[in-house]
């Protein structure tokens, strides 16, 4: 069932041209340069310190690797940090 439902919501996707982070529910990320992240359809904050941030996505999570991070900006689904980005890593549920 979850399958088809999957398969469903991507032929809406295609079909309607659509943006597939919004209705699939996939992270969104933006990135300036090394020194700002907008990360956006996140289901909370697991980790936050100076040098990782570990964000709850839908499948899995993302983590941000890095140097000063600082939380400007922390609504119920987007998050802004600023710092030292070096590396960004998407994980699967264990």
């Amino acid at each position: 069932m979850k399958k088809w439902r999957g398969q469903l919501k991507q032929w809406v996707v295609n079909y309607f041209n659509l943006p597939e982070d919004v209705l699939l529910d996939l992270p969104r990320i933006t990135t300036i340069g090394q020194i700002h992240a907008y990360i956006e359809n996140h289901h909370g904050l697991v980790t936050f310190s100076e040098n990782e941030i570990l964000l709850r996505m839908k499948q899995g999570y993302v983590r941000v690797i890095g140097d000063n991070f600082v939380l400007k900006t922390m609504l119920q689904e987007e998050i802004i940090v600023e710092g030292k980005i070096r590396e960004v890593q998407y994980l699967e549920d264990s």
